[in-house]
């Protein structure tokens, strides 16, 4: 069964394009170290909560849009591989990939697939 790695996080809105295009080319390189699929969903009615949500599980601020995204992998074992080596390619090394938000802010976890209709 597959892997998957789900993101989320908060963007400023004016960086919705610079976004796309950092999407884009990360998407190019954890497919080639074996990723099956990439998403990413621009967030269009992600509610505030009162107790909890996605805009205060990433501390989100005016003028900024929640971002929720997954990648697909055909197993954690590949997952794990391939994350040694995308963190060790020189195009994911800072500098080289500004990421256009702030990813301290990004929650991220790793997720067994037991459903898949």
């Amino acid at each position: 069964m597959n892997y998957i790695d789900g993101f989320v996080a908060s963007v400023p809105t004016e960086n919705k394009e610079a976004y796309i295009k950092h999407a884009k080319e990360a998407a190019e390189v954890f497919k080639e170290y074996g990723a099956i699929k990439l998403v990413e969903c621009w967030g269009d009615d992600v509610p505030d909560g009162k107790i909890t949500s996605f805009p205060m599980a990433v501390k989100k601020v005016e003028n900024e849009t929640v971002v929720f995204s997954w990648i697909v992998w055909p197993s954690k074992e590949t997952r794990n591989a391939a994350m040694e080596r995308i963190m060790a390619d020189p195009r994911m090394q800072p500098g080289k990939f500004e990421m256009p938000f702030d990813g301290k802010r990004m929650i991220y976890g790793g997720f067994e697939v037991v459903v898949n209709d």
